[in-house]
Protein backbone atom coordinates (compact mmCIF):
# COMPACT_ATOMS: atom_id res chain seq x y z
CA UNK A 1 0.00 0.00 0.00
CA UNK A 2 1.54 3.31 -0.94
CA UNK A 3 1.74 6.35 1.57
CA UNK A 4 -1.18 7.97 -0.31
CA UNK A 5 -3.74 5.30 -0.12
CA UNK A 6 -2.63 4.67 3.96
CA UNK A 7 -3.66 8.34 4.22
CA UNK A 8 -7.14 8.33 2.91
CA UNK A 9 -7.85 5.24 4.50
CA UNK A 10 -6.34 6.63 8.15
CA UNK A 11 -8.38 10.09 7.16
CA UNK A 12 -11.90 7.90 6.34
CA UNK A 13 -11.47 6.05 9.13
CA UNK A 14 -10.44 9.27 11.53
CA UNK A 15 -13.42 10.95 10.42
CA UNK A 16 -15.97 7.79 10.68
CA UNK A 17 -14.61 7.67 13.97
CA UNK A 18 -15.28 11.07 14.75
CA UNK A 19 -18.74 10.45 13.29
CA UNK A 20 -19.93 7.97 15.66
CA UNK A 21 -18.08 9.90 18.97
CA UNK A 22 -20.15 12.42 18.26
CA UNK A 23 -23.15 10.62 18.12
CA UNK A 24 -22.49 8.42 21.06
CA UNK A 25 -20.71 10.45 23.60
CA UNK A 26 -20.27 14.33 22.81
CA UNK A 27 -21.10 16.33 19.65
CA UNK A 28 -17.80 18.59 20.81
CA UNK A 29 -16.36 15.14 18.67
CA UNK A 30 -17.31 16.78 15.52
CA UNK A 31 -14.45 19.56 16.09
CA UNK A 32 -11.99 16.85 15.37
CA UNK A 33 -13.81 16.19 12.18
CA UNK A 34 -13.32 20.03 11.00
CA UNK A 35 -9.83 19.27 12.17
CA UNK A 36 -9.12 16.19 9.51
CA UNK A 37 -10.74 17.93 6.64
CA UNK A 38 -8.87 21.10 6.99
CA UNK A 39 -5.92 19.22 7.45
CA UNK A 40 -6.64 17.37 4.05
CA UNK A 41 -7.15 20.47 2.59
CA UNK A 42 -4.30 22.33 3.66
CA UNK A 43 -2.01 19.07 2.89
CA UNK A 44 -3.41 19.70 -0.49
CA UNK A 45 -2.77 23.24 -1.04
CA UNK A 46 0.96 22.74 0.52
CA UNK A 47 1.90 18.69 0.17
CA UNK A 48 2.70 18.91 3.94
CA UNK A 49 0.56 15.83 5.79
CA UNK A 50 2.09 14.52 9.31
CA UNK A 51 0.17 11.28 8.61
CA UNK A 52 2.32 10.85 5.25
CA UNK A 53 5.73 11.49 7.49
CA UNK A 54 4.20 9.00 9.71
CA UNK A 55 3.53 6.17 7.00
CA UNK A 56 6.55 6.54 5.25
CA UNK A 57 8.80 6.21 8.70
CA UNK A 58 6.83 3.10 8.98
CA UNK A 59 7.85 1.97 5.49
CA UNK A 60 5.16 2.45 3.23
CA UNK A 61 6.07 2.77 -0.58
CA UNK A 62 6.00 6.48 -1.55
CA UNK A 63 2.94 7.49 -3.56
CA UNK A 64 2.28 10.32 -6.33
CA UNK A 65 1.08 13.08 -3.69
CA UNK A 66 3.49 12.50 -0.69
CA UNK A 67 6.84 11.56 -1.99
Amino acid sequence: MSVDRAVMVFAGLMVLASLLLSHFVSPYWLLFTAFVGVNLIQSAFTGFCPAAIAFKYLGFKPGNAFK
